[in-house]
């Protein structure tokens, strides 16, 4: 599915000034225009940009999109989860794949891709673990530094998630994280910083549960104190999609855009409360510029060109090789020698579970 920018058919260049717009058009750029769609202002030249799924492969939705997995998606490659890429202890590689992501989400007309997953590794229970690198901060922020510069090279923009402290996804949008201030530092914020600074992705994608009883996305101590003061951080921070509960709050507290498509009641409720002396246009139109600096950098990327599937299915089988781990070789049971029968056993052996499902799956 070709994407149409709508500044195809603008007179002016397009806009790179958020002061210039009105409060209301400032406000209607805080939220998505559909399910993968930021919202076009035409009459101001600002164009939307898409985004799209995920961490180790480009889920490119046709047709009715919509963000559980389910609907069709465009043909991409399926690299080693970041599970696998961990173990591969390369940031190189990760680069390397990195790379590659941002070449086939170029191809399909993707302008920021959601990814990679930072979370830490707290329970083998967490349903997502296959998405995220490891229960070591350090290591985890390393290789992901390494796939943010591989697809930002590519003119892609990376969007790092999903900060900060979700490692469940039971009652994911409503469970409240009560940690101190040193452990989130050093285990749970250690990753983001890490690749913040290193990488300097232009994206950050905000959680669904609450961090100390206040919701991520609203949480002024995580998106502005930290992130935006303390790391530097200047992009634009996206909520997971149905993940804000405020459009005023999230405001205020350096929450860029909401996703999916809420309409326009939340720009409408944002331009209230400053017209009450409840909430600072600053704020407004500071989230307005980091939504529209996507935009605008969005727009002069050239048009999606062709991406060796063939060529980049190679470099996922040489990732997944290198991520070969062996923990004990007991009996000196390897190498094999030739001509040795191996038996495989049990359902993995007649259908390989190469990736999981939902947000990350990949055709």
């Amino acid at each position: 599915m070709e994407h149409e920018r709508q500044f195809t058919t603008m007179e002016h260049a397009v806009l790179t000034d958020a002061s210039d717009l009105t409060l209301l058009q400032a406000a209607a750029l805080l939220s998505g225009a559909s399910a993968w769609d930021s919202r076009a202002i035409p009459a101001a030249n600002v164009p939307s940009f898409v985004m799209s799924d995920g961490p180790h492969g480009v889920r490119r939705q046709l047709g009715d999109a919509d963000h559980l997995g389910i609907a069709e998606a465009e043909k991409a490659t399926c690299f080693p989860t970041a599970s696998a890429l961990a173990a591969t202890w390369n940031p190189d590689l990760a680069r390397e794949m990195g790379e590659a992501l941002g070449l086939e989400a170029r191809g399909l007309g993707v302008d920021v891709l959601l990814g990679p997953g930072l979370n830490i590794k707290r329970s083998p229970l967490c349903g997502r673990n296959f998405e995220y690198f490891s229960e070591d901060p350090i290591l985890a922020g390393r290789m992901a530094a390494g796939l943010v510069e591989g697809i930002q090279s590519t003119g892609t923009a990376a969007c790092p998630k999903h900060f900060a402290v979700n490692s469940q996804e039971l009652r994911r949008m409503a469970s409240d994280s009560i940690v101190d201030e040193r452990t989130m530092r050093e285990i749970y914020l250690t990753g983001f910083e890490i690749v913040c600074r290193a990488a300097k992705p232009r994206a950050i994608m905000s959680s669904y549960n609450l961090v100390n009883g206040v919701y991520a996305h609203e949480n002024k101590h995580l998106l502005t104190d930290i992130l935006r003061t303390e790391w530097g951080f200047d992009g634009m921070v996206v909520s997971d999609w149905g993940g804000s509960n405020s459009a005023v709050e999230a405001a205020r507290a350096g929450g860029s855009l909401e996703m999916p498509a809420p309409g326009l009641a939340g720009a409408r409720q944002i331009v209230a409360a400053v017209e009450a002396g409840e909430l600072e246009a600053a704020d407004v139109y500071a989230r307005a510029q980091e939504v529209l600096n996507i935009a605008a950098s969005s727009a002069g990327l050239p048009a999606p060109t062709p991406y060796d599937l063939d060529g980049h299915h190679t470099l996922a089988t040489r990732i997944a090789s290198e991520a070969i781990t062996l923990l004990r070789n007991e009996d000196d049971a390897l190498p094999l020698s030739s001509g040795t029968n191996v038996a495989l056993i049990g359902d993995l052996a007649d259908t390989p579970r190469y990736q999981g499902a939902g947000s990350s799956q990949v055709n």
